[in-house]
């Protein structure tokens, strides 16, 4: 045996924070919370500098419609523009998914300054220097809310190490010809002898069915034809799963008297957790940042702190990217992806920003 069956972790939970209420979802309460916080700490940041603190109400409102607007033009315009623009409706279904942060930090730059030039007193270097502290953070709250939603994953380890993420599989399970009544996919604690050290690994799926008019030679006959389909033929199977397609599907069939219980022995791809990866990334940027302005408060140059940001955090992004999947279908010929590419404005003008914040703090002295 090459490694142990406790090296990977299969990943399926629920995206929906309560089941059953599929409106309120991890990653729209984790963005929530971030810019809850985020108002908080800005409350103390503007009280401690000596601003007025019942100015963070209006600054928030900018900044939650620059962050949504600006994430969802981002990915119409640096992903697919094809597709949105055929269909230009289609860029208001933001629930659908499809946000980008570059295109978020673009839209709050462009809205802190014109918050600013409504806001006597306070300096657009200032404010964005104050507010990349908690977008730090509410960013890393927005990746683990990826991760709930079992989205922007890494690419395959090629070890058995790493996620499974098998949610798309489970709920196209669920909606079976069959009356399928719950699918639960899990790690199996007795299948360690299957494990290669290739990252393709052991993975169930318990699919509960209810009897009703379905005899078990019918349902047999069902599940061989319509979960082999599902395990190989759609795209999120091909992309997380690792089903033969040139063998009989390896299942056993239970009787537990008012339903049957199918247990199918399938594979896995064991993949990066990026989104954990970039998630503890932000939170140790933001760690740095808030100390620092612990520290420095108003002695911080204007213009270092966004340079700083800027470079950490796209500078991360630009290194996490290599072990990320590619989003959309025409990065896969590309040296860089869009992610990457779109980073390396953002680091180099992070360090210009530096250099010259800390030539204005060298002449003041």
């Amino acid at each position: 045996m090459v490694s142990s069956i406790l090296d990977y972790i299969v990943w399926s939970p629920n995206p929906a924070v309560f089941p059953g209420f599929e409106r309120l979802r991890w990653y729209s309460l984790l963005f929530a919370i971030g810019f809850i916080i985020g108002q908080q700490i800005m409350i103390y940041i503007f009280k401690k500098e000596n601003h007025n603190p019942e100015l963070v109400d209006k600054l928030t409102i900018y900044m939650v419609v620059a962050t949504i607007v600006g994430a969802r033009l981002g990915h119409v315009l640096f992903y697919e523009p094809d597709k949105y623009f055929s269909n230009p409706l289609d860029i208001l279904k933001v629930w659908e998914g499809g946000l980008a942060s570059h295109g978020a930090a673009i839209a709050i730059l462009l809205a802190l300054w014109m918050y600013v030039r409504k806001t006597p007193g306070q300096s657009y270097l200032w404010v964005v220097d104050r507010i990349v502290i908690v977008v730090a953070l509410v960013g890393c709250l927005i990746r683990f809310g990826n991760l709930m939603n079992s989205e922007i994953g890494g690419k395959a380890t090629d070890s058995d190490s790493g996620f499974v993420f098998a949610r798309d599989a489970e709920e196209t399970l669920a909606t079976l010809r069959i009356p399928v009544l719950e699918v639960n996919a899990y790690k199996p604690d007795n299948r360690e002898d299957e494990l290669t050290g290739n990252g393709i690994v052991p993975l169930n799926f318990d699919i509960e069915i209810a009897k009703g008019t379905y005899e078990e030679k019918d349902l047999k006959t069902a599940l061989e034809t319509d979960v082999k389909y599902v395990l190989t033929k759609f795209r999120s199977s091909q992309k997380y799963l690792a089903e033969s397609a040139d063998t009989p599907l390896n299942y056993t069939l239970q009787d537990r008297g008012d339903h049957y219980v199918a247990t199918i022995h399938t594979f896995g791809i064991a993949k990066y957790p990026t989104q954990i990866y970039e998630a503890i990334s932000y939170l140790l940027i933001f760690i740095g940042l808030y100390i620092g302005w612990v520290k420095y408060k108003n002695r911080i140059p204007e213009g270092l702190y966004l340079g700083i940001f800027l470079v950490a955090v796209f500078g991360m992004r630009f290194i996490w990217e290599f072990l990320k999947e590619n989003q959309v279908e025409f990065e896969e010929g590309l040296t860089l992806n869009m992610g990457q590419v779109l980073s390396i404005p953002a680091v180099l003008g992070g360090f210009v920003l530096i250099i010259l914040a800390m030539r204005k703090k060298q002449t003041e002295l």
